[in-house]
């Protein structure tokens, strides 16, 4: 599917989803949009990862004054350090804490947003956030490549860092690297900082908190761009019998009888930007039993009980549907916002067996099948 002409502005999937399902699905998005512009979560709070990626949906959906009015929060929101904390449904923040990852994210969202409807303008007016929000999170990060995970309340950094938080970290480096260089306002130091993450990521695995229990552990340095080709698909193989339920979806964790939707979708973006069309195509199709008539999705299903569980239906399952979708279909500008992350030289990493270019052992191995 690379490298062809979009089709239709907004995305559809063969078999699957048509185009007015997915604007429905956009819609259910928009009617949890507060006035203010912010998407939280079923109980009304908002941090700014998801919110970012239900803005990403919007636009790939068409719904660009629902897309603008959730940047436009953004804009307003940001503190004068880059970050932005979470937010309570009314518009409390009872803890001063920021996460790093919330900070970097919305450099995907603002080039997505570029890539999508060609606006030059809006691109230089969000400029001067992204980069707030990316020194932010590069103070925090440590000699290793990999940055701690929050800046507490009182301004100290916190003592560890999450794989998944810098797998997607990496991504909107590599993202605000793109929008930098566009503006002509090159930034060669996050150049060296993407370098150091990613190789942090795809080879240093210990330098993180253990949350393997979690299958976006698993995907993400796939998924945010670390690892592609051969160890990509060597990462992939290695949980799959660990986090899939055929004919379900993808375990949100290992230890429970949980599949959720946007894990389901995110993996298919993983699988399809390493080339296994057929598999992504395929998980895209089994989540399709979370989707509600009104376009909606559950956030997962409890298969031991047979139920909905949490009992809610969430905006964020919602856009990464239409996210994998678009991925899929490459209807949009922004389609390839997963795939074209550039991995640099540094992340020229050896296949399994070899020596990590640090000398440290590579810690991908196994067969490149599926079961």
């Amino acid at each position: 599917m690379r490298g062809r002409e979009p089709t239709e502005y907004v995305p559809e999937v063969a078999g699957i989803l048509t185009a007015d399902q997915l604007i429905a699905t956009g819609q259910s998005i928009a009617a949890a949009q507060q006035p203010d512009g912010s998407i939280g979560w079923p109980d009304g709070h908002v941090d700014a990862w998801n919110h970012v990626e239900c803005a990403m949906a919007l636009s790939a959906c068409g719904l660009r004054g629902p897309a603008r009015r959730a940047y436009a929060w953004l804009a307003a929101t940001q503190r004068p350090d880059g970050s932005w904390p979470v937010q309570t449904a009314d518009g409390s923040v009872p803890d001063m804490a920021a996460e790093s990852n919330h900070a970097v994210y919305p450099a995907v969202g603002i080039w997505h947003e570029f890539l999508v409807t060609g606006d030059a303008s809006f691109a230089v007016r969000m400029w001067p956030l992204v980069r707030a929000g990316i020194n932010f999170a590069l103070g925090l990060q440590a000699p290793g490549g990999e940055i701690i995970w929050r800046r507490r309340g009182d301004g100290s950094a916190d003592d560890y860092a999450l794989l998944t938080g810098c797998a997607s970290m990496y991504q909107g480096l590599r993202c605000a690297i793109a929008l930098a260089d566009h503006l002509g306002e090159g930034q060669p130091d996050w150049e060296l900082a993407a370098d150091q993450l990613g190789h942090a990521v795809a080879c240093h695995e210990y330098a993180f908190a253990d949350k393997s229990r979690f299958a976006m552990d698993w995907y993400y340095p796939v998924l945010g761009g670390p690892l592609r080709g051969a160890p990509g698909g060597e990462r992939l193989t290695s949980g799959w019998d660990t986090f899939v339920v055929p004919g379900l979806g993808v375990r949100c964790v290992s230890d429970q009888p949980w599949v959720t939707g946007a894990e389901t979708c995110e993996l298919a973006i993983a699988l399809d930007v390493i080339g296994d069309q057929a598999q992504a195509l395929d998980l895209l199709e089994q989540i399709q039993h979370l989707r509600d008539p009104g376009g909606g999705y559950w956030t997962g299903w409890q298969f031991s009980n047979q139920a909905h569980f949490p009992n809610e239906q969430s905006s964020w399952t919602s856009a990464a549907v239409i996210l994998a979708a678009d991925a899929l279909s490459g209807a949009t500008g922004g389609a390839t916002i997963f795939a074209d992350v550039s991995a640099g030289a540094a992340m020229a990493i050896p296949a399994s067996g070899a020596a990590c270019g640090c000398g440290s052992a590579d810690p991908l191995s196994g067969p490149l099948q599926h079961s």
